[in-house]
């Protein structure tokens, strides 16, 4: 069963019929339409962030919804968002975006709280997803979880050449499909991976897809509920450290020098709340999620300030 989460929020101003044709053309009636190869950049169904291009023309205001959200390209994404969310109301449709990233999940659906009249939801495939669509429409068009995402097993023999997240992720973005047609990667180890697509992309990538890596695989649609995975695995420990900085902490959570963790800084294998980092010294707050490539991620906790100023801090690490 995919994991969904729901709100409601209000319709806004009516978008003018000259925006219809840069909106994700789906809606309840549309769920079948083929859909263009992602090869042709002209006319790709799937834009950079994981939701579709709003003419500047006619946008709702939608600045004081935002107020709450602190990273601004979260912001610009989820004001996005609410755009489409105006189109779903006024002309009782519903859309979707692409897979978004965690922080932009979260802070749409607390924002779209704030709201009536056009109900959401976001689903990733499976309970414990990463990435997830959301979908927006008139209540009455939503009474159950759209159709939205479709899973895909990617098989082959990769006992001798082990494939990492990262190559299958690479192999798939090769075919030309954007990366925001893509859900989570669920490695099997020697046996391949179950990728979340979207699932106008199934066929394509089925008839497109035979590599990863050096590997020869073959491709095959299944159900969502033959996706295997497990609760992740984490270790709770606390640090005491003079500052809140990235490199501070991040060496700490990965046992790692802070050395090392420079460097891994310099080379882009770091990000915070899935945005690379590209200063040492940024800060962390209670709730940052911290990943480095090829070491898994780390939660940052509760803070709290020692007797002599420093910092006692909280860190989960996710195996």
């Amino acid at each position: 069963m995919a994991a969904t989460s729901a709100a409601s929020f209000s319709a806004f101003p009516s978008l003018t019929r000259s925006l219809r044709h840069h909106l994700l053309p789906y809606s309840a009636s549309l769920q079948s339409r083929s859909v263009l190869p992602p090869s042709n950049p002209s006319l790709s169904l799937y834009f950079s962030r994981g939701f579709c291009h709003v003419a500047a023309a006619a946008k709702p205001s939608t600045e004081p919804a935002l107020k709450g959200v602190p990273d601004k390209t979260v912001a610009e994404s989820v004001k996005r968002i609410l755009e489409l969310a105006g189109r779903a109301a006024s002309r009782r449709e519903v859309l979707h975006t692409g897979f978004l990233t965690p922080p932009v999940v979260k802070e749409t659906m607390l924002t779209i709280e704030k709201f009536t009249d056009v109900k959401a939801i976001a689903q990733g495939g499976y309970p414990q997803a990463e990435r997830c669509r959301i979908s927006v429409g008139h209540p009455d068009l939503m009474t159950s979880d759209p159709d939205v995402i479709a899973a895909l097993s990617i098989s082959g023999n990769f006992k001798f050449e082990p494939c990492s997240h990262g190559d299958f992720l690479g192999a798939i973005l090769g075919t030309g499909i954007e990366r925001d047609a893509v859900g989570d990667i669920l490695m099997q180890g020697e046996k391949g991976a179950q990728v979340l697509v979207i699932p106008d992309m199934i066929e394509f990538i089925t008839g497109t897809l035979d590599k990863v890596g050096n590997v020869g695989v073959s491709c095959t649609q299944i159900p969502l509920l033959a996706l295997e995975y497990e609760p992740p695995r984490t270790k709770l420990f606390k640090t005491v450290e003079a500052s809140l900085r990235v490199d501070a902490l991040a060496s700490a959570g990965y046992k790692i020098s802070r050395s090392k963790l420079v460097s891994l800084i310099s080379k882009g294998d770091v990000r915070v709340n899935w945005s690379t980092v590209t200063k040492n010294g940024a800060t962390l707050n209670a709730g940052d999620v911290v990943s480095v490539s090829g070491l898994g991620r780390l939660k940052i906790g509760e803070i709290s300030k020692t007797r002599k100023g420093k910092y006692a801090v909280e860190l989960i690490r996710y195996f």
